[in-house]
């Protein structure tokens, strides 16, 4: 794997007797830990830092959209994104997309996912399910972008976008003939 030219450096941390160890590897935290990222551990004099390397764009996950009006747009985003974040960051033309910005209050990031993929989203939420009853086009299928974030086993999925969108704060309607 390719490691990106971004590197981040965190809070420097005392060694216990300030000798130099090398390199070790350490986890740290349970944010990284659930994400299986080990960081290594360099010491500069009585001090050590951690360096979290962030993975080139080689380790994006490729979404493919299909638009309202049939167009295929295909878009990159880090494992973790929401399917929101993957629209707004690669400026995709959805008319009306994430209209609440992800906060639960509508559901113009309303898609339709594939079998296969659906059967492994994770459970669906009470307030995801009641914005979700205000979506047009609602299929057995469906989620919000914003609720559904990307996993690696999630490359190259296709996700469909509805013919209409419902946008609950406004009762906007935005079909494809609008």
């Amino acid at each position: 794997r390719k490691v990106s030219d971004l590197v981040v450096m965190l809070p420097s941390v005392p060694l216990l007797h300030g000798t130099p160890r090398g390199m070790h590897s350490h986890s740290a935290g349970p944010q990284l830990a659930e994400a299986n990222i080990r960081l290594p551990l360099l010491t500069r004099g009585s001090y050590c830092c951690f360096l979290v390397f962030i993975l080139s764009c080689e380790d994006k996950i490729t979404v493919h959209f299909i638009n309202r009006d049939g167009d295929k747009l295909t878009a990159k985003g880090k494992p973790g994104d929401s399917l929101l974040d993957v629209v707004v960051d690669n400026n995709l033309d959805i008319d009306g997309f994430g209209a609440c910005e992800g906060t639960l209050a509508c559901s113009t990031c309303h898609l339709i996912f594939e079998d296969h993929i659906f059967e492994k989203l994770d459970a669906i939420t009470d307030e995801e399910m009641d914005m979700l009853d205000l979506a047009y086009g609602l299929t057995e299928t469906s989620r919000l972008g914003c609720q559904i974030c990307l996993k690696k086993s999630m490359n190259d999925m296709t996700v469909r976008v509805p013919e209409a969108v419902a946008d609950a704060r406004q009762s906007v309607d935005m079909s494809k003939n609008s």
